[in-house]
């Protein structure tokens, strides 16, 4: 590979890697996705920390959730017994699946708070009795219409016809 090919490869892992922090995924997700994805052969988890100086534990983790969302598949290498990867294409669906699965986690925390805040304050069950219970019922009773709503949006057709 020539020189300039290879600042270009070196500036798409960085990139790769910049937006998936930007959007609270980490920066080795991206970067182990984009070394994978520009490099021409199956990439091991030895290669992975080699070439991207990471720790062993932090490529396998971020190859497990790339297989996850169909971001990349095991391949198997003649004579080779250990575990190698190649990056697959359909970006479409591998964006479907973060989305869904990052949405989806996000959704469930908030219904965990939710739940908790609702047991948490029984008071939010009566009227208020204090003034501080009444702005307490307010702000859940608000986060709860919320939730129902984003709920409803993510539920939607249209939603689900999107991310097919």
């Amino acid at each position: 590979m020539t020189a300039e090919l290879q600042q270009l490869r070196d500036r798409f892992i960085e990139v790769g890697g910049q937006i998936t922090q930007s959007i609270g995924l980490g920066r080795v997700l991206g970067q182990v996705f984009a070394h994978i994805y520009f490099s021409p052969t199956p990439q091991g988890l030895n290669d992975l920390t080699q070439a991207l100086e990471i720790s062993k534990g932090a490529a396998s983790m971020a190859v497990r959730q790339l297989m996850h969302w169909g971001a990349v598949q095991q391949v198997w290498v003649k004579g080779e017994r250990k575990d190698y990867y190649e990056a697959l294409t359909d970006f479409g669906s591998i964006i479907r699946r973060a989305l869904l699965d990052q949405i989806g986690q996000r959704m469930e925390t908030a219904d965990a708070l939710l739940t908790e805040a609702e047991r948490l304050v029984p008071s939010l069950q009566k009227k208020a009795t204090s003034d501080a219970e009444a702005f307490m019922q307010e702000r859940v009773h608000k986060l709860h219409a919320f939730r129902n709503r984003a709920q409803h949006i993510w539920d939607s057709s249209i939603i689900k016809l999107l991310l097919k």
